[in-house]
């Protein structure tokens, strides 16, 4: 069923973007309502290099409105179809990762989209520069890293980067949202999209299940 559809629509991606290898399988992760985890993984290498940011006048709070917004949103039944995959597959953005990973941007109406999403809503509250942009977990992480800008503490409005065997190695990355807040009982409560059912849906995920913390710097 679902993951099915999942797994038709990662090896569409990987074929598209000329991967070699399959990363990992879909594991742990339970939500409130007790659904799996919607991985959000590819195989290419991803690009070290720091890229600029600016300031922005936003704040967390309005980071969090935004993807609170979109709960709910579901995917079709090919794995796309979401504003999010449409609006990342014309963007600059996928230009510049096709070009990187290989493949046609058209590759990722129906590729894993939880990165995609964390992108669109730093894209529509003006805070792209510091959210960053990317279809790809590990990139995206990667970014903050480069950045100076990755760490371990749980803050609201921090993109929250998951594996799900618990590995704190930034390539084994699966999965990426927002934070909402620390539950101070070793959970999180977030807001993440592909998961669950192919959905943007608050979650509440362990922390074991977390590899780090990317930072974007708000407006107070």
């Amino acid at each position: 069923m679902f993951e099915h559809r999942l797994t038709h629509a990662r090896t569409a991606l990987r074929a598209a973007l000329g991967a070699a290898v399959a990363a990992g399988a879909i594991a742990g992760g339970v939500a409130a309502g007790g659904t799996a985890a919607h991985a959000d993984t590819d195989v290419r290498p991803p690009a070290r290099a720091a890229q600029h940011t600016q300031a922005v006048q936003v704040t967390a709070e309005q980071v969090l409105a935004t993807a609170r917004a979109q709960i709910g949103t579901t995917e079709n039944a090919d794995g796309g179809g979401t504003k999010f995959q449409q609006w990342y597959t014309t963007s600059q953005r996928a230009l510049e990762t096709a070009a990187r990973d290989g493949g046609s941007t058209t590759s990722y109406k129906n590729a894993p989209w939880c990165s995609m999403f964390v992108s669109w809503v730093g894209e529509h509250t003006g805070a792209r520069s510091q959210i960053g942009w990317d279809a790809y977990a590990v990139t995206h992480a990667k970014w903050f890293e480069a950045n100076q800008r990755f760490g371990t503490a749980p803050k609201p409005g921090a993109v929250v980067f998951f594996s799900w065997s618990g590995s704190k190695d930034l390539d084994a990355i699966d999965h990426v949202g927002f934070v909402v807040k620390d539950n101070g009982d070793g959970s999180l409560t977030t807001i993440e999209g592909n998961t669950g059912n192919g959905k943007v849906e608050q979650r509440t995920r362990p922390t074991s299940q977390v590899v780090g913390y990317g930072y974007p710097v708000y407006a107070s």
